[in-house]
């Protein structure tokens, strides 16, 4: 199923300011409130729209480092890979982690008050974790376009 001009264009605008008002979302997208309420409604239940978040300045909330950890473990079996996955979930320093292909099996974003924070995490928790390898720490210097907001293409298909 592919996304409709007017669905794109909602999504445009709740990624925008996912505060806006049904009316006025119904307004920018030239739709009455009823129908794009439903919409709206359909998007969520598709799981086109996930969920909606405050988007905060880690800095202003104490979190002054920024880290990406590669990291290469030394078994492959889906039952170690499930295991180390479900570790690195319930880790809250951790705000994201990737499979990836390449020369490493996972990405980590990490978080941290200060460098002896990241410090102390990276070599008392992240070390710890199942079968980890190998471990190399990325420090981000400067965040020139953090993420934000995802294109929104006409040749979007809902999955």
């Amino acid at each position: 199923m592919t996304l409709s001009t007017t669905e794109m264009k909602i999504l445009r605008l709740l990624q925008d300011d996912a505060r806006v008002t049904n009316q006025e979302l119904a307004e920018k997208t030239g739709m009455s409130a009823s129908p794009c309420w439903r919409k709206v409604r359909k998007l969520e239940e598709d799981e086109v729209i996930q969920g909606y978040r405050a988007v905060l300045n880690r800095k202003k909330i104490g979190l002054g480092v920024m880290v990406f950890i590669r990291i290469v473990i030394d078994c492959h079996s889906e039952a170690e890979a499930k295991k180390f996955e479900e570790e690195v979930t319930a880790l809250e320093d951790v705000v994201a982690c990737y499979s990836i292909g390449g020369d490493a099996d996972f990405l980590l974003q990490v978080v941290a008050s200060d460098l002896e924070s990241y410090a102390d995490f990276a070599m008392s928790v992240v070390r710890r974790l199942p079968r980890i390898k190998e471990m190399q720490s990325m420090f981000v210097l400067k965040e020139i376009k953090p993420l934000g907001t995802f294109p929104i293409k006409k040749s979007a298909e809902i999955m």
